[in-house]
């Protein structure tokens, strides 16, 4: 296992790329994240090829780094598993599953917020909310503030698909013990995914603005639940490995 699978690499390269790309792009005056990256479903912005291209930008090398770690880390033990077939449906499906949940859970936040809100006012977040964003500004009413992250954030990142590859791992291998840095011990996969998976809900729903798609990490591993689950129930892949 120490040549990196055909689909792992090519995840990684392309990731790599597209960072690169995006930081040249900048440089001549393009913003490439603003086109690839996935807006809310009623902003001008979105196109729904943005479900896709998204996972495949990030928000800085940290970000890059991180993701592409844990891809190096635990993709490639799931594609010598299940095959480079496989695990690329597994990881474009968590992906796009994770976009979808991300674009729901807005969509609530959304249309609860515009109930309080009359027309006047909801024009203007759509006439100026954006430039406001770009400007390291916002609305001074909380609700028109909230209102205009809704509409007008941006969402990349390969962390819904990787939030996926972590839960494949952890139940295919979940007696698999592991050093978590800045846990002293080993943890073994299951407990480390479990964990994961509720720091993430916590977050998610305590609400705190700290510009991480928290709800869009767990609907990548809901989609890759229910992807493992449906094909263990078709008898394609087998059970844990302990």
């Amino acid at each position: 296992m120490n040549r990196i699978p055909v689909v792992t690499k090519n995840l990684l390269a392309i990731n790599v790329v597209m960072f690169l790309a995006a930081l040249v792009a900048a440089q001549k005056g393009f913003d490439l994240d603003n086109l690839l990256a996935l807006h809310f479903f009623k902003s001008e912005e979105f196109h729904p090829y943005q479900l896709v291209t998204y996972m495949f930008m990030h928000g800085g090398f940290s970000h890059l780094f991180f993701n592409m770690f844990a891809l190096f880390m635990f993709g490639r033990t799931l594609e010598y598993v299940w095959g480079p077939k496989r695990f690329l449906i597994f990881y474009v499906v968590a992906g796009v599953g994770a976009g979808l949940v991300q674009e729901a859970v807005g969509a609530m936040r959304y249309f609860s917020l515009v109930e309080g809100i009359d027309a006047d006012m909801l024009a203007l977040v759509f006439s100026e909310g954006a430039a406001a964003l770009q400007e390291g500004k916002n609305f001074v009413l909380p609700q028109l503030a909230e209102l205009n992250l809704v509409l007008n954030s941006q969402t990349v990142g390969a962390s819904g698909a990787v939030y996926a590859i972590l839960l494949g791992f952890g139940m295919l291998f979940p007696n698999e013990r592991m050093f978590i840095f800045p846990l002293p011990f080993p943890i073994k996969a299951k407990f480390f995914v479990i964990g994961y998976a509720l720091i993430e809900l916590y977050l998610g729903t305590v609400g705190t603005p700290d510009g991480v798609a928290h709800f869009a990490h767990l609907g990548g591993m809901l989609f890759g639940l229910v992807l493992i689950l449906l094909w263990r129930k078709k008898g394609e892949i087998g059970g844990p490995y302990v």
